[in-house]
This record gives structure tokens, C-alpha cells and sequence, in this order.
């Protein structure tokens, strides 16, 4: 596998004809960095507030889980009685309270076990962000490709341009057929409604990014400021793309909370067999006594599982195979997890050849050619077709290149979003790493 840290920059594969086109890598005054797309997406996306949202809402069981029972107050009085009696042979007023005292623990197991599933949807909110980054990010590549591309059609009109009026003018004096020129005008329509094409698929990937950075689809957005790829990424090996998947991945994050889940679960089974009493003090009345409290009573009482053991040992039963599928779904997740880093390496490493192939052999020759059928025409030794055609070639390997570049970036992309954390591949790091 070569090293990541690879200079790929996207303006070296213009060719000379296309000088006038501005570099992508110089900032326009409005231009979308990608740290200015990723704050806004991180700060402003629907998926990830909400998935936020459903993470700050499950933190709260916690509390919830670890709290004892609530007191209970208990009160009576008399309405009537239907035997003559003496006015203090019963009670006629009674209040109590009474308070379960949790000393088995099981509270203490369910905060567990709360905690834990905070800790799921934390790493879903991870997930969900590290998704729309990912997303984000290849819409941006997206745009920066088609704008490239634009350009790249524009020069190659207005070039298509000057060799039709030059072929009119040889007709006019009979240097030229009439069908040449047929040639030139029908490349110059064919390149015309390309500019068409590329300009919905421009639209199309802004609108993407729009959506996902929550803004009006009809507001100006600017043009993306490419950076060149050798700042977007580190030089990082397999051992070190393992280890940051092993321990940041959301998925892995996942099946360890749900082992921890299932051990907590596995503890309260357990604590289960333990009761908890419930202490109750009682103050009661009699009608005609002179004080406000004629007894005080105090009870205790309990729960006996015991006497249901069938109920409780199929909850250990339970549980016990609750955290033995946990352990083989951790196992899972992260055996998985290395084979989706290893066909991605894979990926990039094949992507990273397709351009290098195009920049250093393919662009540079079909580049040649079209220089000498263009000096070949000027001198009358070539045809007009012959130099469109050649012109066609360079321009279906630019454009090919051009999408092994936006698929190199975006593969990154992906491998951060792989991996579970932004470890300097495309930029540094922002706020969406793993932080517990």
C-alpha cells in the first residue's frame, strides 16, 4: 500500500491551451473552504441536531435509573361506622409514609445499564455526524469537480472558436472544404450543450450541499476554495488507521456499551434475588384523644423471591445469553470494521494510480498530440478533424481524471468516516471527534 500523503494537485491537469483558467486553488473572495462547509454542517444540519438531541435525552435516564423509589404517603379517616361502640374503641385517624430502602443495589445496576445506552446514542449522534460529514464532503468535491470541469469546457469553446473562424476564413480563400467546416461548427454545438449538462450537475451537487448545511437550496453559496490534496491529508500507515479504527469507530463504540449493557444486566439478575424493604412509619388517632398523635407505629416489609426462584433463574438464564451475543456482536464489529479499512486502502490505493497514470502518461501525451495537430494544421498538414478529434481525447482524459481525482477525495472522506475520527486525512480535526 503507497503512503497517503500524495501530490495530487488538480490544476497541474489544465493544458497549456487552457492557461486563462483560474486556479482552483486560490480562494475566492466568496468561496466555501471545506473547514467553513464542515463548521456549518457540524452547527446547522437537521440529522445531526436531532441525533444530538436523542443523546442528550437518553443522558438523562441516568439520573433517572440510579434515583431510589419514590416515598409513599398513606392516609384514612373515618366517614361512618355502623356499630355502637365506645368513641375510642378504633382509630378514626391514621397517616403514614413509607420509603423502599434500595440495599440490594438494583438501582445502582439500572444506572448501569442507562449508562450504557447513553453511551449508544452518543455514538449513533458520532455515527450520524461522521455519515453527514462524509456526505458534505463528497458533495464538495463533487461541485469543485463540475466547476473545474466548466471551465475546462469554457476554454475549450472559446479555442473551438478561433479554429472555426480561421477554418471559415481558409474556406472563403479555398484552403478549406466545406465539410471541415461542417466538422468545426457541429463540435463547437456538441460542446455547447456539454456546458449545459455540467452546469445541472453543478447545480446539483451545490443544491446537496445546501440542504446539508441547512441553508435556503435558492441562496448564493460561492465557489468552492480547493486546497491542494497534499494539505488535506496525513501520511498514515495501516497500524496506525487500525488502532484509530479499533478504538473510535462508532460501531465498536456500540458493541462495548452493549457488553457493558448486558454485564450490568447480567449484575441486576442477579441483585434481583435480593430484597428491598420497605420501611413504613404510621401515626394514628383516636377520636376523642386530647393529643394529635395517639399511636406510632413503624413495619417493615419485603418481597420474598425466593418462593418464585423459577422466575428469577430464567432472568439469569437470561441475561447470561444477553451478554454472550453481545460479546460475538463486539467480535463482529470489529472484525468487520478491518475489512471495510482494508478494501478502502485497497480503494484509494487504486484510485491513487488511476490519477497518477493520468497526469504523468495519459494527459501529457494526448496533450502532445493535440500540439501537433494544431502546428500541423497551421502548416496545412493535418485536417480540421483530425484536431478535434485530438481535442476530444484530451478533453475525455481530463474529465476522466478529473473524476479519479473527486473520487480520491472522496474516498478519504469516507475513510474518516470509517475509521470514526478525523485524524488529519482531509483537515484537522474538528469538533466531531470522539470526545467522552
Amino acid at each position: 500500500m503507497k503512503p497517503l500523503l500524495f501530490f495530487l494537485c488538480s490544476t497541474s491537469l489544465l493544458t497549456a491551451a487552457r492557461a486563462e483558467a483560474p486556479n482552483p486553488g486560490e480562494p475566492a473572495p466568496d468561496g466555501l473552504s471545506l473547514g467553513a462547509l464542515t463548521e456549518a454542517v457540524l452547527a446547522d444540519n437537521p440529522s445531526i441536531r436531532e441525533a444530538r438531541a436523542k443523546w442528550e435525552a437518553m443522558k438523562q435516564r441516568v439520573p433517572e435509573a440510579a434515583a431510589w423509589e419514590d416515598v409513599k404517603v398513606m392516609g384514612s379517616t373515618r366517614v361512618a361506622r355502623f356499630v355502637d361502640v365506645s368513641r375510642n374503641s378504633f382509630m378514626d385517624h391514621a397517616l403514614g409514609v413509607e420509603q423502599v430502602i434500595p440495599l440490594s443495589g438494583q438501582n445502582r445496576s439500572r444506572e448501569r445499564i442507562a449508562a450504557a445506552e447513553a453511551v449508544v446514542a452518543l455514538e449513533e449522534a458520532r455515527r450520524t455526524e461522521l455519515d453527514v460529514l462524509a456526505k458534505a464532503r463528497g458533495a464538495y468535491f463533487s461541485l469543485a469537480k463540475e466547476e473545474a470541469l466548466l471551465e475546462l469546457n469554457r476554454v475549450d469553446e472559446s479555442a473551438l472558436n478561433d479554429f472555426l473562424l480561421s477554418s471559415r476564413a481558409k474556406f472563403e480563400v479555398g484552403g478549406q472544404s466545406q465539410a471541415e467546416v461542417l466538422t468545426a461548427e457541429n463540435e463547437a454545438e456538441r460542446i455547447g450543450e456539454r456546458q449545459h449538462d455540467l452546469a445541472l450537475a453543478e447545480s446539483e451537487a451545490e443544491t446537496q450541499l445546501k440542504v446539508l448545511m441547512n441553508r435556503d437550496p435558492f441562496s448564493p453559496l460561492g465557489k468552492v476554495v480547493e486546497m491542494p490534496v497534499e494539505a488535506q491529508h496525513a501520511d498514515l500507515s495501516v497500524a496506525q488507521l487500525r488502532a484509530v479504527l479499533l478504538a473510535n469507530r462508532p460501531e465498536i463504540e456500540i458493541a462495548l456499551a452493549d457488553v457493558a449493557r448486558a454485564k450490568a444486566q447480567q449484575e441486576l439478575a442477579r441483585r434481583e434475588w435480593i430484597p428491598d424493604p420497605a420501611l413504613t412509619a404510621q401515626a394514628q388517632r383516636y377520636n376523642d384523644a386530647g393529643q394529635a398523635i395517639s399511636e406510632l407505629d413503624l413495619g417493615v416489609s419485603m418481597n420474598l423471591p425466593w418462593l418464585n426462584g423459577k422466575k428469577y433463574r430464567a432472568g439469569e438464564r437470561e441475561a447470561a445469553s444477553d451478554l454472550e451475543a453481545a460479546e460475538r456482536a463486539l467480535d463482529e464489529a470489529r472484525i468487520e470494521g478491518l475489512g471495510l479499512l482494508r478494501d478502502q486502502l485497497e480503494k484509494i490505493d487504486t484510485l491513487t494510480h488511476h490519477v497518477e497514470l493520468f497526469e504523468k502518461q495519459l494527459i501529457p501525451h494526448a496533450r502532445q498530440e493535440l500540439e501537433a495537430d494544431q502546428a500541423s494544421y497551421e502548416s496545412g498538414g493535418a485536417t480540421l478533424q483530425e484536431v478535434v478529434l485530438s481535442e476530444q481525447t484530451l478533453w475525455d482524459l481530463e474529465s476522466a481524471a478529473r473524476e479519479h481525482l473527486a473520487d480520491y477525495q472522496m474516498a478519504l472522506a469516507d475513510l474518516e468516516a470509517l475509521i470514526g475520527s478525523d485524524s488529519g486525512i482531509l483537515m484537522p480535526k474538528t469538533t466531531h471527534s470522539k470526545t467522552r
